[in-house]
Formats: structure tokens, C-alpha cells, sequence
């Protein structure tokens, strides 16, 4: 009888919890009016139409005629739909060697990437575990030269580079801006925010700064290592202005100073030109789903201490 009795008046009281704490179990708040829904639903759809709408344009204009690209009024689909766009640009024996171009970017920008986030790293974790006079003065220049547009350099990195024999080189490419300032802001804002009892257990166990920074640090900052990494192939990959400069030689030049040269001096062939465009934007398009897991994680947790 009591069991039975307790059981029948504990058993509305757990329900009743629990269904009290289901919305907040699910993660919904307070409910959203259908309107204001409506509303969010048409903003997300022409965000989506700003965004995805000059890739898909840029992507059918490629299998379009040349007649057919700037035809009035301008029609979305090709009619009819060829691929002769990308027959230019896949000869290896014509004078627009794209797929030299597409290799001489993809080495320039991992190798710019890798010196980059090696160099950022040593930097940032100086700045942000070891203790040396001046430590906060040299963060406070570093960061002023986040402030610095990047055109005021573009004469003295030639002049360096011409002094060097590096013109119409890929180490021209490569190295100039090896150096960034914001690779040792980010991956420094990273160590901050990593647990110091741990390095402090490494060196309990005998690891040195050097054992500690390479077993320990470095494999619990993927996230921002690999973001660092994707930020700086990106930015060189599609660096445009400082190729120009420096780079002459059909053979030498990277993607897109590669594909300036597609526009003829009187006529545009739209067709061959967007095709130069889907080619160079697969590398970043691919690199972005591969790692935009930890592009978001690197980014939240680099924000965590200041």
C-alpha cells in the first residue's frame, strides 16, 4: 500500500519536472513570433543569394559561347552549354599555362603557410609564457603593425628583393611576408588561453621549455595551428597585387596574376576568364570544408584571454 501510494504520488512530480526542463534540455528559448521567423528565413536567403550567387554565375558563364556570356538580356543557364572555355587553359603547349600557374600557387602558398605559422609560433609563445624585459613594448610594436597598410611596403620589399636576385622568382612570393604580425597575435591569444598546469607537469617530469613547447603546447593547439595554416595559404594564394610586381616569366607567374593576362587588350573572352576563376577558387573552396571545423574552434578559443 505505501509503495504503491508513494509510487502514484512521486510519479506526476518527475514527470512534471521533466517536462519543465525539456525546452531548456533542447536548447529552445522563448518562442519566436512567426513573422520575425518568416523575416529570419528571407534574410538567410538573400545572404545566401549575395554569397553563392557570383560563384554559381561565374561557374555556368564558363560553359557558356562567348556570344552567349554577353548576350542581351543576359541569361543564367548556358544555351548551348560547351566546354571549350577550358580547352585553352588545359594546353599545356598554349601561351596561358594555367596549370603551371595553378602549381606555382599552390607551392608558393603552402610553403609561405608553413614558414608563416612556424615563425608566428616561436614568437607567440615567447610572448605569452616566457618573462624577458621589454616583453610587453615588443607585443605593443608587433601589434602596431597590424595598423600599417600593406602598400607602404610594397617599395621596400621590391628594393630587398631586387637587391637579393629574388625578381621573377617564387621566392618572391614565398618569402616577404613570412614575417606577419597577425599569425603572433592570433597563435599568442591560443597559448593564452591553454591550461599552465600542464607545461608545469611537463617540467615537473624533467621536460625543458624546448621539449615542453614541442610535446605539449604544440599538439594542444591544433585548432590554431591548423587555422593559422589555412589563413596564410589562402592569403597567398590569392594575393594578387605583389605577384604583379615582381613576378615577369609566363613560366614563373602565380594563378591570378596568371589570369589578369587572359583580358585582351580590346576583348574579353568571359568564358575562358570564368573558367580561369572556377579553376583558382577550388583549392580554397576545398581547403575551407576540409577545415572549417577548426578554423571555428581556433578562432572561439583564441578569444578566450586577452
Amino acid at each position: 500500500m505505501s509503495a504503491t501510494t508513494a509510487s502514484s504520488t512521486t510519479a506526476p512530480t518527475v514527470r512534471g519536472a521533466g517536462d519543465a526542463l525539456e525546452p531548456t534540455r533542447r536548447g529552445h528559448g522563448p518562442r519566436s513570433s512567426p513573422l520575425s521567423r518568416v523575416a529570419f528565413t528571407v534574410l538567410l536567403v538573400v545572404l545566401t543569394a549575395v554569397f553563392v550567387g557570383p560563384l554559381l554565375w561565374m561557374f555556368l558563364t564558363s560553359f557558356k559561347t562567348p556570344d552567349g556570356a554577353t548576350s542581351i538580356p543576359p541569361s543564367l543557364f548556358p544555351s548551348p552549354a560547351t566546354a571549350d572555355g577550358y580547352r585553352p587553359l588545359l594546353d599545356t603547349s598554349s601561351q596561358t599555362p594555367v596549370i603551371r600557374w595553378f602549381l606555382n600557387s599552390l607551392l608558393a602558398g603552402v610553403a609561405n603557410s608553413v614558414i608563416v605559422t612556424a615563425t608566428a609560433a616561436l614568437a607567440a609563445y615567447a610572448l605569452a609564457r616566457l618573462d624577458f624585459p621589454g616583453k610587453r613594448v615588443v607585443f605593443g610594436v608587433i601589434i602596431a603593425t597590424l595598423f600599417v597598410p600593406g602598400f607602404v611596403f610594397l617599395i621596400p620589399n621590391y628594393l630587398i628583393v631586387n637587391s637579393l636576385g629574388w625578381l621573377d622568382t617564387l621566392w618572391a612570393v614565398i618569402l616577404p611576408s613570412a614575417g606577419g604580425a597577425f599569425g603572433v597575435f592570433f597563435l599568442r591569444q591560443f597559448f593564452s588561453s591553454l591550461p599552465m598546469e600542464l607545461e608545469e607537469a611537463a617540467e615537473i617530469d624533467g621536460a625543458n621549455r624546448w621539449q615542453t613547447f614541442i610535446r605539449v603546447v604544440l599538439p594542444l593547439s591544433k585548432p590554431g595551428i591548423s587555422t593559422l595554416l589555412v589563413l596564410s595559404f589562402l592569403t597567398n594564394y590569392n594575393d594578387f597585387l605583389w605577384p604583379v610586381f615582381v613576378l615577369f616569366s609566363p613560366s614563373t607567374l602565380t594563378l591570378p596574376a596568371g589570369l589578369s593576362i587572359l583580358q585582351g587588350a580590346f576583348t574579353i573572352n568571359y568564358p575562358v576568364v570564368m573558367a580561369g576563376a572556377v579553376i583558382a577558387s577550388v583549392p580554397a573552396i576545398v581547403l575551407f570544408i576540409l577545415a572549417q571545423r577548426n578554423i571555428v574552434e581556433g578562432v572561439a578559443r583564441s578569444g578566450l584571454k586577452g
